[in-house]
């Protein structure tokens, strides 16, 4: 088998999504039971040790466990092999890239990030609580991304709403039609098990599920026949079957393509904390989502070098190309005992292999990748090698930030990644004038993360940078890296500024000249006018129509 096959082949076993939804809708538990259906760990945890159940191992830091919430996004990986592959004589396990992600608002950039990254997403909606505003947002990003989505409503072992108002619900707010492929029998709070779908709408199977302590472990199936099942379960099958129908006959049956074009959303129903329709979410991620794809480049980086910029830069990439990988987060504090970085990176095209020499497309220097590792939670594994759809660490990257170009070869420069509007500002700085040397690299080393974004200006100095965030909780997130992983206590102040907008070299002096504003520089030298609140910002564009104030947007 040539390397190009080889690479190809590999590539089309991957299958890199990521689970999102809103806070306290269950991702963390929903990763660790889909490591569980895959053998990658032989008992499941809930944050917090809920029952006798540990911490999920996707949660790392202290904040996370202590609030119950993902602050930070986590990749694992591990191998899967669906029982009805291995009978049609498939012997080689898909290989899973899975990332859970913040569903806190205030993380929104986190989340954005890894969905620059992954080739489908799990929107996990809660039985009771139905679309929520998070749960909104980011179906809205990944329907504007093109990002196939699998929908999964959790929790229905307890009291929730009807699954066709649930239904309904996604189809009237965000125009996704969900398209049934495993339909609950019983009542949310008396989940009995799984109807399976099959594309022509007509139920051919039913899936009982039976209990095992804290759910922990996998629970057993019973698989059995729809007559079966009706003398079985009686009314809840007949109901589970007519809106099943009810469904199909309105034309909510699966279609690859429209699924991939981001028209309709498979849907299954589940309990993450019973282990109840997990591996029918694995089943299906293998099945139907979409394998790696080629990618373009940065037109910008194109027109860059065309117009005698810089080295020439390949329009496109193929699976089977060269190495080239994008940077999607740079994360520094996971291993207490060793004071490095770690940046997640998702493989393009090529294979990647341990050692070799790539170069960084952003600055042009070449770096050995030595130190490259799998992750899983706090755990880690060197990896040898890498293909396509892959995301690995790697170590004591720090000259790397979310967004950047690696490659071998012919030069490519993938699109960069935007960052979103802050709409918070609070200035920081060391307690102890002592601490500053530590204070500056703490400084450094975060902002690279994208924790916060860091603003400066003369008039403050280097000593009281603004931070500015998406949301509050990002300041509480830095400062308790800061005093953890640098021992640096810091104070924060609010400033009276509520509004962030970019300018340019040109209008930047008479905008500093206006009262309520103030001009800063981004670590990325981007030129940011900070304003008091809307209306000082609509009077200024009012009085100053000639300068340069423009929105910063995500997309």
């Amino acid at each position: 088998m040539s390397t190009a096959t080889s690479t190809l082949a590999q590539a089309a076993r991957r299958r890199t999504f990521a689970v999102i939804a809103h806070p306290d809708a269950g991702k963390s538990t929903l990763t660790e039971a889909l490591a569980l259906h895959a053998h990658a760990i032989s008992e499941a945890g809930a944050v917090h040790g809920k029952g006798n159940r540990k911490d999920t191992v996707s949660d790392w830091m202290e904040m996370e466990k202590d609030r119950g919430i993902s602050i930070a996004s986590s990749a694992l990986q591990f191998e899967y092999l669906p029982d009805e592959a291995r009978q049609r004589g498939q012997t080689e396990p898909y290989v899973i890239n899975l990332v859970d992600t913040p569903g806190h608002a205030d993380f929104s950039e986190d989340t954005y990030r890894v969905l620059s990254a992954v080739d489908a997403a799990v929107m996990l909606i809660d039985a009771a609580k139905g679309l929520e505003p998070q749960t909104l947002k980011l179906f809205r990003v990944c329907k504007a991304r093109g990002l196939p989505i699998v929908t999964v409503i959790n929790k229905w072992d307890r009291v929730g709403r009807e699954p066709l108002e649930l239904v309904d619900e996604i189809v009237t707010e965000i125009d996704l039609q969900p398209t049934p492929l495993y339909w609950p029998v019983g009542e949310a709070g008396d989940f009995r098990g799984l109807a399976h779908v099959n594309d022509d709408g007509e139920i051919d199977q039913y899936i009982h599920f039976i209990r095992t302590a804290g759910g922990s472990t996998i629970a057993p199936e019973e698989h059995f026949s729809p007559s079966e099942a009706r003398e079985r379960e009686d009314d809840a099958w007949e109901t589970a079957v007519e809106e099943a129908e009810l469904l199909a006959a309105d034309g909510a049956t699966h279609n690859q393509e429209l699924f991939e074009q981001c028209v309709t959303s498979p849907l299954i129903f589940a309990s993450a904390m019973l282990n109840f329709g997990v591996h029918q979410i694995l089943d299906t991620l293998c099945a139907i989502a979409p394998a790696p794809e080629s990618r373009s480049s940065d037109p910008a980086a194109i027109a860059a070098a065309s117009s005698g910029g810089g080295q020439a830069v390949d329009k496109h990439r193929a699976l089977d190309d060269d190495f080239s990988g994008v940077v999607f987060k740079v994360q520094a504090g996971m291993d207490k005992n060793h004071r490095d970085t770690l940046a997640f990176m998702r493989v393009i095209s090529g294979e990647f292999d341990r050692g070799m020499q790539v170069t960084h497309a952003q600055s042009g220097r070449s770096f050995s990748t030595k130190y490259a590792l799998t992750v899983f939670g706090r755990s880690r594994d060197t990896v040898e090698t890498a293909f396509p759809g892959d995301i690995i660490g790697l170590v004591n990257a720090g000259a790397l930030a979310p967004g950047d170009t690696i490659y071998a070869g012919k030069k490519v420069q993938f699109p960069p990644m935007p960052q979103f509007a802050p709409e918070h500002f609070r200035t920081l700085r060391a307690k102890s004038l002592g601490k500053y040397k530590q204070f500056r690299k703490a400084l450094e080393q975060l902002d690279a993360e994208g924790v916060v974004q860091i603003l400066r200006n003369d008039l403050r100095g280097d000593a009281a940078p603004v931070m500015a965030a998406v949301g509050p909780m990002q300041f509480e997130v830095m400062q308790a890296r800061m005093e953890i992983e640098y021992n640096v206590e810091t104070v924060t102040e609010p400033i009276p500024y509520s509004v962030a907008r970019r300018t340019d070299a040109e209008s930047a002096p008479e905008l500093g000249r206006q009262r309520g504003v103030e001009i800063f520089t981004r670590t990325d030298g981007e030129l940011i006018a900070l304003f008091g609140d809307k209306w000082k910002l609509a009077f200024v564009e009012k009085e100053h129509p000639e300068l340069t104030i423009e929105p910063l947007i995500a997309d």
